[in-house]
């Protein structure tokens, strides 16, 4: 039989992605995998799918895998089921809800190769051990540098880029359309880059991002910080999850549709009378010298 699984969304969403291959593989083990994903690179390698198609090239499909063939189509979006909407259970359960799957605590999986491990390491051989931050996500040209819903605000990474800066080299995960910080490295390479600059970090910040998944593939315990987005839904156990401080304004909430707050919002919406009001800092920074 083929089962073709398609993942709508972004990086985050293949990459967890990959542990839902792992829960559909254990229930049709003998069965071919096709996958329908933007970011067919987060699959390379992986050994429990026949294929991997982009999401722009799905013609053809029918008549490959499905035409006078035993097949299922696992296309549900999570984030369209009840459970989600209520903040009931994490994300994977309901992924696998949706498809009449039982998980058992399966995670992601990234696989590299070694070529491109040789190929990438030289570009992060340092002077220091390597501290790595990634404090701002969303889409690209969202247009603006600072989301607050998950970003870290500016006040408090200058706090704690001042705090490692002497002991550690520190390494901005960062599009060119976000917020540089001054005085210390930034990788805008690809995320199979990253994933290497992952491993070869000795302490890792990150936000509720694809970083944060792809660290968790890789096993790698890091600090993550969240806003207004939930770790009990998109979370993992291996990490130390910080979460904001309580809102010190009403927020605003005339146009929320399904959720209270979007992944992505300006900054004349932030709940907060100040940006050092977010997160304790002192946290964060004890968080990040326990790893």
């Amino acid at each position: 039989m083929n089962i073709i699984f398609q993942i709508d969304g972004g990086l985050g969403k293949s990459i967890m992605g990959t542990a839902i291959v792992k829960v559909i593989k254990k229930h049709y083990p003998t069965d071919k995998i096709i996958v329908v994903t933007a970011y067919t690179d987060v699959f390379l390698n992986n050994p429990h799918i026949e294929e991997v198609i982009h999401t722009e090239k799905a013609q053809g499909i029918y008549l490959k895998y499905i035409k006078d063939q035993k097949s299922k189509i696992f296309a549900s979006d999570p984030y369209h089921h009840y459970s989600f909407q209520g903040q009931e259970k994490h994300l994977y359960k309901i992924w696998c809800d949706a498809f009449d799957l039982e998980y058992n605590g399966e995670s992601p999986e990234f696989y590299l190769t070694q070529p491109e491990i040789d190929y990438f390491k030289p570009f992060y051989n340092l002077d220091k051990p390597i501290m790595v931050i990634h404090p701002n996500g969303g889409p690209i040209n969202q247009g603006y540098t600072y989301s607050w819903p998950r970003d870290i605000p500016t006040p408090t990474m200058d706090n704690i880029i001042n705090e490692f800066k002497d002991k550690y080299a520190i390494v901005q995960i960062r599009r060119k359309d976000q917020h540089e910080y001054k005085g210390i490295f930034s990788a805008l390479d690809g995320f199979r880059s990253i994933a290497i600059l992952l491993q070869l970090s000795e302490k890792r910040l990150l936000i509720d991002s694809f970083t944060q998944h792809l660290a968790a593939s890789l096993s790698l315990p890091s600090t993550v910080c969240w806003v207004t987005t939930n770790p009990g839904i998109f979370g993992y156990e291996i990490h130390d999850n910080i979460i904001a401080n309580k809102f010190t304004k009403e927020p605003n909430l005339q146009n929320a549709v399904y959720q209270p707050f979007n992944f992505a919002e300006e900054i004349h919406s932030i709940p907060y009378n100040d940006l050092n009001e977010v997160f304790d800092t002192n946290k964060i920074i004890e968080s990040i010298n326990k790893q």
